[in-house]
């Protein structure tokens, strides 16, 4: 175990509403506050702790067995792990994966993440799918809950809070080979790099943008099309992208947005956005597409969403995808712009493939956008 790991001390989990729950610490030493999330996925963890839609929340893996497969470095999909904590039931410090680079263990003490392992996640997750989400703090070196009590207080509500501007890039990069057929400026408001790698073989060479970057300076890179990533936060709290995002519509360019970008895209056709009861996060999620016909399932990692309701009543929106499980919106197609989101992540990191077309879909505007130009002139 590594300097400042908290490897089999005791640990409390505390929720804002009082529940207590006694258990092992594992990861770094320490104490973290949160809002409360769980993820239902079996595999994936090293992906899911390092997705920037996660800052700053505790996060439940519902999988009984975290740990066995340790970590490799090139599956993050960030720069670092986004999590403030992590609970889980069984936590393996020994792994058993050839070619991996390290326990997770010793990842967690590496990127500052404490941990708690409690007899019964089953109990938590339907705790918080019955009274909704909730901030809470684990702590391995505080054994008073009154004390942390006083410490969850100052735990900000996800609700109000912009978040994007926190994980974005401070500045532009490239992704992608500068030789490939399509440019395009993505708006980075905590981008997985799997997007940027399913943007790449797709044929796109990509320049990531900071969250707050101006219209006027993305297009200076001249992109075919313009890409509104993940993130985390409450997408009301995003007037600046809301802004930028009407500015994209105007100039009448191609546009794809994913989960928090697919709600931007949303505000900005007066679709409102509201907090989730407990969010969806998992790999398995069925979504119907309303074009096809067909069942989808997706990999989601979200806690608000836009309103269906809204979107139904929107004169310049097509709804395109509906999740089967609460039938909340999952996709959107503008009538009259070149413009489509999803609330799902078709680049699935993990999870399953089904929905991989959406890039291609993409590209096909691009090439319509393109075509279109030469004839013109």
């Amino acid at each position: 175990m590594r300097r400042g790991g908290s490897l089999g001390s005791k640990a409390i989990l505390l929720l804002a509403d009082g529940s207590l729950f006694e258990g092992t610490a594992f990861g770094k030493s320490g104490t973290a506050s949160g809002e409360l999330c769980f993820n239902t996925g079996m595999t994936g963890y090293q992906e899911i702790y390092t997705d920037p839609s996660y800052f700053g929340q505790i996060l439940i893996n519902t999988h009984s067995h975290i740990g066995n497969y340790g970590i490799m470095n090139s599956d993050n999909e960030s720069r670092r792990a986004m999590i403030s904590g992590l609970v889980v039931r069984n936590f393996s410090s020994s792994f058993s994966r050839h070619g991996a680079d390290g326990s997770l263990q010793d990842f967690l003490v590496q990127h500052g993440v404490p941990g708690i392992s409690i007899p019964d996640t089953r109990k938590l997750v339907r705790h918080i799918r019955s009274k909704g989400a909730m901030n809470g703090i684990i702590s391995s070196e505080e054994s008073d809950p009154r004390n942390l009590e006083k410490q969850l207080r100052q735990c900000p509500d996800m609700t109000g809070l912009e978040l994007a501007s926190l994980v974005s890039a401070g500045q532009p990069y490239f992704a992608g080979k500068p030789d490939s057929p399509f440019k395009v400026a993505a708006l980075d408001f905590g981008i997985k790099s799997n997007i940027l790698r399913c943007l790449a073989d797709a044929g796109c060479y990509v320049r990531v943008f900071p969250a707050k970057t101006s219209f006027q300076e993305m297009e200076t890179f001249l992109p075919d099309g313009y890409f509104l990533s993940n993130g985390p936060g409450d997408p009301s709290a995003m007037d600046y992208a809301v802004g930028t995002t009407r500015q994209i519509l105007n100039a009448d360019k191609p546009l794809f947005g994913i989960c928090l970008g697919h709600q931007v895209l949303c505000l900005a056709n007066g679709i409102s956005t509201s907090k989730m009861h407990f969010g969806h996060r998992g790999i398995n999620h069925p979504v119907k597409n309303l074009d096809t016909g067909l069942s989808e399932i997706t990999s989601q990692n979200h806690g608000f969403a836009a309103s269906l309701v809204d979107a139904e009543s929107a004169k310049d929106v097509a709804v395109t995808h509906i999740n089967l499980n609460d039938g909340s919106l999952e996709g959107i197609r503008m009538k009259s712009r070149k413009a489509f989101s999803v609330q799902f992540h078709p680049e699935a990191n993990p999870g399953p493939h089904d929905s991989r077309y959406l890039f291609r879909q993409f590209i096909s505007m691009m090439e319509g956008e393109k075509a279109a130009s030469v004839m013109v002139m």
